[in-house]
């Protein structure tokens, strides 16, 4: 039936006329969405939905697309949404009028065919002259599409535009979502918008909370949404102020003194799993507090989403913790009694974990790992660690590190991947060892450089500190990237499994924010020997591209960045800040984009000349011929010999800035002499001049990178 049609049955059933625009309501219905993905799913759920909209002119001004989500529901509210797109004016050019009339001056059969393709008669169609001759034009009006007739696909398409890992299938049929659906509203104003998703059809009928509200809600209005589920539905449907509910929530219940401790993830993940929030409080006997406190915070997150609270003036852990429950009633006293016993078990289970591991030493743990394979090409974790352990030292000898200390850290790092706590939470793999290592009476360094060597472990996570920590740190992720580029499993794409590129930029910021004397290429050359291979071009590369992105996001202009990497790619990374702040004081200087411009053509006469197999090198004075080429040569010397001790004493703003003052004689230079002159000799000596100044210029960044 054509959707003209159904308006006018509406209308004739007794509905209201529709307007010309109104807010449009998508709410999918399913079953418990999986919560750690609901946020993302919501955001892009009403992106994705206003953007196929707005696609086809069906979004008015100052139209707004508001996402809600709960555990069994994913909806969009989109305000100023068009009942009909406006319509557009369309042209399409024909064929030129010397093949669209014969000598006669009659239609030849291409004018009438492109006449009958947009349904008028040749006489309607427009002449117009263009670059190219006298041309055949249709002009004409495209009418606007209905919501009604497109909205069901629109939802639809932008469902499968959703970063969903898995689909479920239910039923007998071949529909498939993330979990199954059992509703969909589709309300345009006070109008239900016709159609199924999903295997759903519309309706304008929801529900409210599982246990509070049960009953069926009718939404009358797409605007009423929100305030009839928070009303009587006992559903907080925005997930940003149901996540700032639970927050306030918290706060008041840790009370004055006490610190939250609750990340974004966790604070995310609650959110997710409840529609009316209410924050309890319980307790947990104290004794509990002598185990390691990430136990403790990892058996309260990681398991139960209850949320550990601190002491804010000492930062110490407190023997209570909050939970967040869906359900608010008059007396809690059972709730909270019972989340304390789960609460109880998960620390018995941890204090014996604990207690249980101690009475084995790390050290007579070691060789087990034998046992345990690493990757099926690169053989076991032993094999693994006695890598890291012989590049530990390597490291820690070029740092000023005791290598004896660097090296047991990193015979013991991997030893605790075989207790029983680590088996339970994966997440302590190193800082449980440091516990173990400190209880077996290892040095304090070795215990510090097991709990570090993961680190950073995250963006934004801390650095190892110490030497010690360090060079362990760097070793056992360079052992990573030589390993795994070697057989072939470096990042492509999205595609990263072994989260190589997070173990690149932690190697990066390690060197870099520590200031530590050390070159990439060397330590990617050291990584390498035990698989009796050469650190291949693609690695390098991978680090320059993590350093690229690592600069940008500290603040650098991609100018700035491209100019020190392209031409300092294999030095040390720890001058690489510095070189940058000097490009940075260049680029202000008045001479700055003169300069910059001239080095852009000298690279490129450069490139030119050795493409046609010139030779050029250390310019002779006594073949310049021109004033402007003896005054360059003669500024150039005494520039350079002026800045070389700059360059020597790491004063690379100095350096680079001393360099100004080759501005007119390079603009004299490039406006009085030829270079590319038939003389050969004359030719390649006023080439090599150039090399010579673009070599100066550059030994700190390529300043024609500088240039627009």
């Amino acid at each position: 039936m054509h959707k003209e049609t159904v308006a006018e049955l509406n209308v004739a059933r007794g509905k209201s006329a529709k307007p010309a625009s109104a807010s449009l309501l998508v709410e999918l219905l399913t079953e418990e969405l999986p919560p750690k993905a609901l946020r993302r799913l919501s955001e892009s759920f009403a992106a994705a939905l206003a953007e196929n909209l707005g696609k086809d002119d069906f979004l008015g001004a100052g139209s707004a697309a508001h996402a809600f989500a709960t555990p069994r529901r994913l909806a969009v509210l989109i305000t100023h949404v068009r009942e009909r797109a406006p319509d557009k004016p369309v042209e399409a050019s024909g064929p030129s009028v010397r093949v669209g009339l014969d000598a006669a001056g009659n239609p030849t059969q291409a004018l009438l065919g492109f006449a009958r393709k947009h349904g008028v008669d040749v006489a309607t169609l427009k002449r117009r002259e263009t670059p190219k001759g006298e041309f055949f034009f249709y002009e004409g009006t495209a009418s606007g599409g209905y919501l009604d007739a497109t909205l069901g696909s629109k939802v639809e398409a932008a469902l499968g535009k959703l970063p969903v890992p898995r689909m479920m299938r239910w039923g007998a049929g071949e529909t498939a979502f993330v979990r199954p659906v059992h509703g969909l509203i589709m309300l345009h104003g006070s109008r239900v918008v016709e159609g199924h998703v999903l295997g759903a059809a519309s309706s304008n009928r929801t529900f409210g909370h599982r246990f509070l509200a049960p009953g069926e809600i009718i939404i009358r209005r797409a605007d009423e949404y929100e305030a009839l589920l928070r009303d009587k539905g006992r559903v907080t449907a925005r997930f940003a102020a149901r996540r700032a509910d639970i927050v306030a929530g918290l706060t008041r219940a840790a009370g004055k003194g006490a610190a939250v401790i609750a990340g974004d993830e966790l604070l995310d993940e609650v959110t997710s799993l409840v529609e009316s929030p209410v924050v309890l409080a319980g307790e947990f006997d104290p004794r509990y507090l002598d185990l390691p406190r990430e136990c403790l915070v990892l058996s309260m997150q990681q398991h139960q989403k209850y949320v550990p609270l601190a002491d804010g003036a000492t930062g110490r852990l407190l023997p209570r913790f909050l939970f967040v429950s869906n359900i608010a009633t008059k007396d809690a006293r059972e709730i909270v009694h019972g989340n304390e016993r789960v609460l109880r078990a998960r620390l018995a289970d941890a204090r014996f974990f604990f207690e249980q591991d101690r009475k084995v030493r790390l050290e007579t743990r070691v060789p087990r790992l034998g046992s345990v394979v690493y990757h099926n090409k690169l053989g076991t974790q032993l094999e693994r660690v006695e890598r890291i352990q012989l590049l530990a030292r390597h490291v820690a000898g070029e740092i000023g590190a005791d290598p004896l200390l660097a090296g047991r850290a990193a015979w013991l790092a991997k030893a605790d991947l075989l207790t029983e706590m680590v088996g339970e939470f994966p997440e302590l793999q190193g800082i449980m060892g440091g516990y173990y290592a400190r209880h077996d009476g290892e040095p304090p360094e070795v215990a510090d450089a097991i709990s570090a060597h993961y680190r950073p472990r995250f963006a934004g996570d801390g650095l190892p500190e110490g030497a010690v920590s360090m060079a362990v740190a760097l070793a056992d992720k360079l052992d990573a990237l030589a390993g795994l580029f070697s057989i072939g499993e470096q990042p492509t794409g999205d595609r990263d499994p072994f989260a190589l590129r997070r173990a690149a930029l932690g190697v990066i910021r390690i060197i870099v924010e520590n200031q530590l004397p050390l070159s990439l290429d060397e330590l990617a050359s050291a990584a390498f020997e035990p698989f009796k291979a050469k650190a291949p071009a693609e690695l390098h590369e991978f680090f320059i591209e993590r350093m690229r992105g690592y600069f940008l996001e500290r603040g650098y202009s991609a100018n700035e960045v491209e100019a020190v990497l392209s031409a300092n790619s294999r030095a040390a990374a720890s001058l690489i800040p510095r070189q940058l702040e000097a490009v940075r004081a260049f680029a202000r200087l008045p001479e700055a984009e003169s300069l910059a411009a001239a080095n852009k053509r000298v690279a490129n006469l450069l490139k030119q000349a050795q493409a046609k197999g010139e030779s050029f090198a250390n310019a002779d004075a006594g073949k310049l011929k021109e004033p402007a080429e003896l005054a360059l040569f003669t500024e150039l010397k005494t520039t350079a010999d002026n800045a070389r001790g700059l360059y020597e004493r790491g004063d690379y703003t100095g350096y680079l800035s001393t360099f100004a003052a080759l501005k007119r004689p390079v603009d004299e230079f490039f406006d009085s002499v030829m270079v590319m002159v038939d003389d050969r000799e004359l030719r390649q000596n006023r080439l090599a001049l150039l090399a010579d100044l673009r070599q100066q210029m550059n030994r700190i960044a390529d300043i024609s990178k500088l240039a627009a």
